[in-house]
C-alpha cells in the first residue's frame, strides 16, 4: 500500500503552484486557515472526477471549518481550467506540471513509474503542521468520511 513519508505533528512542505487561472496558490496563501491538500492522478479520469465531484457536492464540510481546499494534479493549468469549468469546481485546482510532480514528490505521493500523483490527502493546521493524512491504493477512491473526521478532530 502506498504511503507518505511525512510525519504527523511536523510542518508539511509549503508550496505555491498555479491554479486553474494561473494565480499562485498554496497552503500559506490563506494565513491562519486550515489547508486540505488533495492529490489526484489526472483531470477528467473516472475515479478522480467522482472524488472531486463528491468534494464539490459536500464543500460545507470544508467551509464549516474554514478550510482552504487545494486539489493538486500533474495536469497543466489549461487542462485544470477546462476541468473546473466543465465540472463547476469552486475550489482551487493546482498544477504540479513543472517541475513535473515536484510537490507530489515532496509529500511522498509521486509515482515515478506512472508519472502521476497518487491519491493522497493531507490536512494542515493554521500553522502548516500536518495533522492528518491518508493515501489510497491505485484504483481506490478516498472516503468522504475521512475528511469529515479529520476536520472534526481539529475543531
Amino acid at each position: 500500500m502506498p504511503g507518505s513519508t511525512l510525519e504527523l505533528g511536523r510542518p508539511a512542505p509549503d508550496f505555491e503552484l498555479a491554479n486553474q487561472y494561473g494565480e499562485p496558490v498554496g497552503p500559506s496563501s490563506s494565513p491562519g486557515r486550515l489547508a486540505v491538500v488533495v492529490f489526484y492522478p489526472f483531470a477528467f479520469s473516472g475515479i478522480c472526477t467522482s472524488e472531486l465531484d463528491e468534494l464539490r457536492d459536500n464543500l460545507d464540510i470544508f467551509t464549516a471549518q474554514g478550510a482552504h481546499l487545494l486539489a493538486v494534479s500533474v495536469d497543466s493549468k489549461y487542462t485544470l481550467r477546462a476541468f473546473a469549468e466543465t465540472k463547476g469546481y469552486p475550489f482551487d485546482l493546482l498544477s504540479d506540471f513543472w517541475p513535473h510532480g515536484a510537490v507530489a514528490e515532496a509529500y511522498g505521493v509521486f509515482n515515478t513509474t506512472r508519472g502521476m500523483a497518487e491519491r493522497g490527502s493531507f490536512v494542515l493546521d493554521a500553522n502548516g503542521v500536518l495533522r492528518a493524512s491518508t493515501v489510497s491504493p491505485v484504483g481506490q477512491p478516498r472516503q468522504l468520511d475521512w475528511y469529515r473526521k479529520a476536520l472534526d478532530d481539529l475543531g
